[in-house]
């Protein structure tokens, strides 16, 4: 029995006193594990949502400032170009007192005098016309920044919107899980637990005997090397929704920090990591290599070989190396698919207890708000 476990256990045991749900009692444990998987999944869709609205947000952001920063530079050569237009009307005003540049032509008694005025002449035509048109077209720029900003600050103002809804949906999502598990007598924790590693176990030895996986473990490349060592040294640390570190991770942003100490940017959401780089077929996988889960693409590790991953589970667990089997496996990428892996590569040293904890994860990969909602105590395995 895994901690949490033990300590949901107690909860669940104070419960029993004042008397649990009916229903707690009497489902079979099968049962259970199946409820408790679907609310799992219904709240990874609703938390990669959440995540999803935060980097678009994030983009909408700094739209709205490089619009901002673009208006203010046209708006200030706006201001350069009406002062110039005032200088012309003024130098046109004092002129129309004097003998017209026409006319001083015709007084010239110097020919070349009268070609060189004319010259000049016509240099301040042009001069004075090619203001004028830098002037027009400063002003429809303005027009159209003014609007592109308020534009993208409406976009903001719509995706913040939907952003608190996503919130609340995984809010929700988790306190409903919560409640269950908080229902759940010892004995059914126990067999809840017994369930998951028996069922964890039971894939991973499935996977290892398909020869989905490649024969040995080959070595990584310098980059890949180097996002396998950053990834281990953050074995230990906590998950946090939408934490990138230093200090604590969610799934994707232990992938995403690792490969970027590697020198490669690579997507922030497991879902980007899963549409955006290239796929690499299991039995090519590579340490390095990002193996990406569920489905919609919620949940993603890194490879470290011989059949494991180093993930940030979910709330509650932390940073750890577990079978690749540990969740629903939906597929492989590489994030840099023109490397060439190195002739030898030692890997990192595991701490101790590197194994330890929940393996089984959500995806979780956004705080459903700024003080985290309880997160659930018991360990489970999504449908496979």
């Amino acid at each position: 029995m895994t901690k949490r476990l033990v300590r949901l256990g107690c909860i669940a045991a104070v419960l029993v006193v004042v008397g649990s749900p009916p229903h707690a009692q009497a489902e079979p444990v099968g049962e259970l594990l199946v409820r408790l998987q679907g609310l799992y999944q219904k709240a990874e869709e609703a938390s990669e949502a959440y995540n999803a609205a935060e980097v678009a947000l994030k983009a909408r952001q700094d739209d709205e400032r490089r619009l901002g920063a673009e208006l203010g530079r046209t708006r200030s050569a706006l201001g350069a170009e009406k002062a110039a237009a005032g200088r012309l009307a003024r130098e046109q005003y004092q002129g129309s007192r004097e003998f017209s540049p026409y006319l001083r032509l015709l007084l010239s008694g110097d020919p070349q005098q009268a070609v060189d005025q004319r010259r000049l002449t016509a240099r301040e035509g042009a001069r004075r016309a090619g203001v004028v048109a830098r002037l027009e077209r400063g002003e429809k720029q303005a027009v159209v920044l003014a609007a592109g900003a308020r534009k993208a600050l409406e976009a903001q103002r719509v995706l913040a919107e939907e952003q608190k809804r996503h919130r609340e949906d995984v809010a929700a999502r988790l306190k409903e899980v919560e409640r269950l598990l908080a229902a759940l007598t010892p004995e059914e924790l126990a067999r809840l637990g017994e369930r998951e590693e028996a069922v964890t176990a039971g894939a991973q030895r499935d996977l290892l005997g398909s020869g989905r996986l490649p024969a040995r473990t080959g070595t990584p490349t310098a980059a890949g090397g180097a996002a396998l060592g950053f990834a281990t040294a953050q074995i230990g640390k906590p998950y946090v929704w939408g934490a990138e570190g230093p200090g604590s991770f969610d799934c994707s942003g232990l992938t995403s920090k690792a490969w970027a100490h590697a020198g490669r940017s690579i997507p922030r959401t497991s879902q980007e990591q899963w549409a955006r780089l290239p796929k690499v077929p299991l039995d090519r996988l590579r340490p390095g290599d990002l193996v990406v889960y569920f489905p919609k693409a919620t949940h993603v590790a890194l490879y470290i070989g011989d059949g494991k991953v180093i993930q940030a589970p979910r709330p509650g667990a932390s940073v750890k190396v577990s079978p690749i089997a540990a969740n629903p496996l939906l597929g492989a990428v590489r994030p840099d698919p023109e490397g060439t892996p190195l002739a030898e590569f030692t890997p990192p040293p595991l701490p101790e207890a590197a194994t330890a904890g929940d393996d089984s994860g959500y995806s979780a990969e956004e705080a459903p708000n700024a003080e985290p909602a309880p997160e659930p105590e018991a360990a489970v395995t999504s449908a496979r």
